[in-house]
């Protein structure tokens, strides 16, 4: 079995953080170890699509979509949606508005008849 000497140096308390820098400046460049690629980033993905909250300010289906959306520039797309849902409800609107006018038209044509 081989043997290996090990050296240790010690610092009086107060020395050390003269001696050794302590503070975070920068995260370290990401290694080979701790990258993923595309391909293995989208089947991480596919893997835990359900447990991805629907909502939420961060880690959530609605923060990718709102990210992605500002990279590639669909913020108009938006409020192109806003308009098409803001024309479906009126038309629900009116919709409803003209069912209740034949239904009044039926109940008054039956109380004429009779």
């Amino acid at each position: 079995m081989a043997e290996y000497q090990l050296n240790k140096t010690v610092y009086p308390k107060g020395i050390y953080e003269n001696v050794i820098d302590t503070s975070f400046s920068q995260t370290p460049p990401p290694s080979e170890e701790n990258t993923i690629t595309v391909e293995q980033f989208f089947k991480y993905y596919n893997t835990i699509f359900y447990d991805i909250p629907i909502e939420g300010d961060i880690n959530s289906h609605t923060y990718l979509v709102q990210k992605s959306g500002e990279y590639i520039g669909t913020t108009g797309l938006n409020e192109d949606v806003q308009v098409l849902l803001d024309e479906i409800s009126s038309l629900q609107q009116q919709n409803l508005n003209l069912s209740q006018q034949i239904i009044n038209m039926q109940i008054s044509g039956s109380i004429n008849n009779i």
